[in-house]
C-alpha cells in the first residue's frame, strides 16, 4: 500500500483512467486520496505487500468472497458494504470474532472517482460497525467494457472461541431451525433497482453485519449446531446443502416464513420462489428444541434480528432432503436449483 502525508485531491468529475492501475504516480494518487485515508490503521501502515499481526492462542477462521452485483448503488446499500458484510457474516456463520479483511479492486476504466470514493467510504463505515479492520488490498484496472464499473474481492480472518464447534454434522434428531428476519428482501431489492426489469418497490436490502448478534448468541447458547447466511440460492439452497452434509431431513412450515408481502407480490410478477431469493442480512441458525425461545430471547435483542422466528425442524427419517409443509396441511419437496435464478445479485 502506497502513502503520501497528504493525500491528493481530484474533481468530482474525475473518472478511473488505466492509468490508475500502471503502479506509478496515477496508481500513488488513486490509493493515497480514495482508499489509504478510509481504511488507515496501524497493520495498513505498515505499507508492505501484506500485513503482519499477532495470532491468538486456539483456531482460525478464513473466508473470501467476489462481489459484482449490479447495480453498484441500491436501496439500502452499495456493492462496498455488501462486501464487507458478506465477508464478516462468513466468519461469524463459523463461530469467530472476525479481526481483519483485505479488500480487491478491479475497476473498469471510466467509472468516475465519486463513485469509487462513495463506495470506499460505504466499506468504511460498514467495517466500523462490524468492529473489524481492513489491513491490506490490491487495486487493479482494465480496458474500457472489461469489467462493468467494478468488481470487489474481500478476504477475513476472526477467532473461533474454545468450545465454539459450528458445523453441519452436529445436527441432530428435533433441533429447530431458526430464521433472524424477512426472507428475499436482498434479492428483490436489487431486482427493483434493475430499470429494465420495470417494476419498484420500497424495499431497502438488508445488507448488514451480524457477527454482533452471533457473538451474543453463542455466548448465552452453549449447544449451536449450525450458523448459515442463505445468501446465493436463499434459504432453500442453504439448508438443502445443510441436510445432505448432515444426513437428516428438514422440514419447513409454510405458516412460519417470514416473507414481507412485498418480496410475495414482486416474486409472483417476477416468477419467482421467495425461498431461492439471496439475502444478505440473515442467518439460519439450528440447535436443540430445549434452546430455541432462549436464543430467540437473544435475538430479539438486536435490531438485525428482532423478527427471528421458528421456522421449521430436523428430523432423522434416513433422508436428505427439504420439505415444507402447506398452510393446507399437504407436503412440497424444496429442492436446490439447477442454474442461476437471479444472476449478479451480491
Amino acid at each position: 500500500m502506497i502513502t503520501t502525508n497528504c493525500p491528493l485531491p481530484f474533481n468530482d468529475t474525475d473518472c478511473v483512467l488505466m492509468a490508475h492501475g500502471g503502479g506509478g504516480r496515477m496508481t500513488h494518487k488513486l490509493i493515497s486520496s480514495i482508499f489509504y485515508p478510509a481504511f488507515r490503521n496501524p497493520l495498513l501502515e505498515q505499507d508492505h505487500d501484506g500485513c503482519v499481526f499477532p495470532v491468538e492462542t486456539g483456531r482460525m477462521a478464513y473466508s473470501t468472497d467476489s462481489f459484482v452485483v449490479d447495480p453498484i448503488f441500491f436501496p439500502g446499500g452499495d456493492i462496498g458494504d455488501l462486501a464487507v458484510n458478506g465477508t464478516v457474516n462468513d466468519l461469524a456463520c463459523c463461530g469467530a470474532h472476525p479481526l481483519y479483511l483485505t479488500a480487491g479492486f478491479i475497476l473498469e476504466e471510466g467509472l468516475p472517482l465519486s463513485d469509487l470514493t462513495r463506495i470506499v467510504q460505504s466499506m468504511k463505515k460498514a467495517a466500523d460497525r462490524a468492529g473489524v479492520q481492513i489491513v491490506a488490498g490490491d487495486t487493479k484496472v482494465v480496458e474500457r467494457g472489461k469489467c462493468d464499473k467494478l468488481f470487489i474481492n474481500t478476504s477475513g480472518i476472526g477467532v473461533v472461541p474454545k468450545d465454539i464447534h459450528i458445523a453441519p454434522n452436529r445436527v441432530k434428531d428435533n433441533d429447530v431451525v431458526i430464521c433472524s428476519g424477512p426472507i428475499g428482501v436482498h434479492g428483490i431489492t436489487i431486482l427493483s433497482a434493475r430499470e429494465s426489469l420495470g417494476f419498484e418497490t420500497n424495499l431497502k436490502s438488508d445488507t448488514i453485519s451480524l457477527n454482533n448478534m452471533i457473538s451474543g448468541l453463542l455466548t448465552n447458547i452453549e449447544d449451536v449446531h449450525v450458523l448459515r447466511d442463505p445468501t446465493r440460492g436463499g434459504v432453500s439452497g442453504t439448508l438443502n446443502e445443510i441436510a445432505q452434509a448432515a444426513g437428516m431431513e428438514i422440514i419447513l412450515d409454510e405458516a412460519s416464513l417470514p416473507i414481507p408481502d412485498a418480496v410475495r407480490g414482486a416474486s409472483e410478477i417476477l416468477g419467482l420462489d421467495p425461498l431461492y431469493v439471496a439475502n444478505e442480512g440473515l442467518v439460519l441458525v439450528i440447535l436443540p428444541a430445549a434452546e430455541a425461545e432462549k436464543a430467540l430471547t437473544v435475538m430479539h435483542r438486536y435490531p438485525e434480528g428482532k423478527d427471528a422466528v421458528i421456522i421449521g425442524r430436523v428430523s432423522d427419517t434416513g433422508n436428505t432432503i427439504v420439505k415444507m409443509k402447506t398452510i393446507y396441511g399437504n407436503y412440497l419437496i424444496i429442492d436446490m436449483l439447477s442454474g442461476e435464478q437471479l444472476p449478479r445479485i451480491c
